[in-house]
């Protein structure tokens, strides 16, 4: 099952990297609740960003797969950061960690932005995402 996805992208504007400007997509949607770096059992196993956001990136995928979506369907993703500096000085790790997981689905409108806590206290990042699967 393939979703269908237009990529928004103004003519005369520099394509973005890793992501795209916007998408426009019609069906089934599917909303992820913001996930952190935490497994199935709530239990943190690392407090590494970039360890964090891989299972965050996971867990997104898992939900996903209980609406029978996967990576392909996504088209926004919001990203929760407590620090930028880190994230953006980390950004190849969390690249490849991202490719590790949803795999090279750049299709997505995203957003990241640095927030100064989160609810649980050993969460780096939290990710939430909205997905559309096919009529």
């Amino acid at each position: 099952m393939t979703s269908t996805k237009q990529i928004l992208q103004p003519a005369g504007w520099a394509p973005p990297r890793g992501y795209a400007n916007g998408v426009a997509a019609t069906g089934r949607v599917v909303f992820v609740a913001g996930q952190i770096g935490w497994n199935g059992q709530c239990e943190f196993e690392s407090d590494d960003l970039v360890a964090q956001v891989r299972q965050a990136l996971a867990n997104i995928k898992a939900v996903l797969a209980e609406a029978g979506a996967g990576p392909e369907h996504i088209t926004r993703m919001t990203w929760y950061l407590l620090d930028k500096r880190e994230y953006v000085a980390r950004g190849r790790e969390v690249g490849q960690a991202y490719r590790e997981v949803l795999g090279q689905e750049y299709a997505i409108a995203m957003t990241a932005v640095q927030v100064a806590g989160l609810v649980e206290d050993r969460a780096k990042v939290e990710i939430e995402v909205t997905a559309v699967l096919p009529a």
